[in-house]
């Protein structure tokens, strides 16, 4: 799975609980997208979550 560049954000586990108590292995997965950002100057093409864009942390390539 990949990471977020920016922030280091991937994947986290857990267990899910049925209403029965049943427990089963669960993985949530963060909105990650392959974006072409500006980094130093440069057209790079970079793996960033949803919440780095919104937040503008990075300036996307035109």
């Amino acid at each position: 799975m990949a990471k977020c560049d920016i922030c280091g954000k991937g994947v986290s586990f857990g267990i899910k609980v049925s209403h029965s108590h049943r427990r089963s292995n669960k993985m949530w997965k963060p909105n990650i997208m392959k974006v072409k950002a500006v980094v130093n100057g440069t057209h790079k093409t970079v793996h960033v979550c949803t919440r780095c864009l919104r937040s503008g942390k990075v300036q996307r390539a035109v």
